[in-house]
């Protein structure tokens, strides 16, 4: 039986998993195929419905804008993804003849460890761009990371509930304010992780530049195409330190091979090494 995997999305036609987890694969020597599958929100009960009756699915890649509609698709949803009602991650599991499919988010772990690789100080103070569930993610992230407060900068102030809930959900507390007002605390904060779109942030990052002043702290740009984006250039002209969005891509696509493969602790620096290779992405010293 032919092992298969993929990442789900609108438009997908850009992502980069299909290439870290090929590699990933190749690497542990596992026959797991993995393609890139273009579904909107309305067809994905329809996909999910056919992928159920096909054998040999060992998981799903989950990205925008599905990453809230597939809280629905999947039997049991785990751990931080239940918290957030954020789902990036779907693996398979059998039980006694039954295939059972988990819905996880992998998204807080790949935002922890490239904001850490990066050096970001203990208790940071952090600022967010975006309100969507890769932001609520973020603010999960930041959580961890020792975070208390936080200010969530957005393009409409109406369109929050994911951000809020999340915070709600873990006891962060949110300060949420329009992107107009954005620049002053965003340069000065200890970690930035921006949410936007491509090119979203580009208005933002000249008033950053124009007010001449440093940039100290961690910037993580989750929009990785094109790169560098304006937000990052300003920011490492700054004096900041940038974490690319493919790096982030990097750590989330890493605990999704765990999961896939079965094999957890096989997914070692080695596998992490080609994985960088296969997307341009320089290694950083763990």
């Amino acid at each position: 039986m032919s092992l298969r995997a993929a990442v789900l999305g609108h438009p997908i036609s850009h992502s980069k998993s299909p290439a870290l987890h090929l590699a990933a694969y190749a690497q542990l020597g596992i026959g797991i195929s993995y393609t890139a599958i273009d579904v909107t929100e309305g067809l994905l009960p329809s996909l999910m419905g056919q992928i159920r009756d096909q054998q040999g699915w060992r998981g799903l890649s989950v990205t925008m804008p599905l990453k809230t509609a597939m809280l629905s698709q999947v039997d049991e949803v785990r751990g931080v993804a239940r918290t957030l009602g954020v789902v990036n991650t779907v693996s398979f599991e059998d039980h006694n003849g039954t295939r059972k499919s988990i819905g996880s988010n992998t998204d807080v772990a790949g935002i922890v460890n490239a904001v850490r690789h990066a050096g970001s100080a203990a208790a940071p103070s952090a600022v967010v761009l975006g309100g969507g569930g890769t932001a609520a993610s973020a603010v999960a992230a930041l959580k961890e990371l020792g975070t208390a407060h936080a200010q969530v900068f957005v393009r409409d102030t109406s369109r929050t509930a994911d951000v809020r809930a999340a915070a709600e959900s873990l006891g962060v507390d949110l300060e949420i304010r329009s992107l107009t007002d954005a620049a002053r605390p965003t340069a000065s904060a200890d970690v930035v992780i921006s949410t936007l779109p491509p090119r979203a942030a580009d208005g933002l990052a000249a008033e950053v530049a124009a007010l001449k002043t440093p940039t100290p702290g961690v910037l993580l740009d989750v929009a990785y195409d094109p790169w560098p984006s304006l937000i990052a250039t300003v920011w490492q002209s700054g004096g900041g330190a940038v974490v690319p969005g493919l790096e982030m891509l990097l750590y989330q696509a890493v605990e999704q091979v765990r999961l896939f493969t079965r094999r957890g602790d096989d997914v070692n620096a080695a596998v992490i090494d080609v994985m960088c290779d296969a997307v341009g992405l320089p290694r950083r010293a763990l």
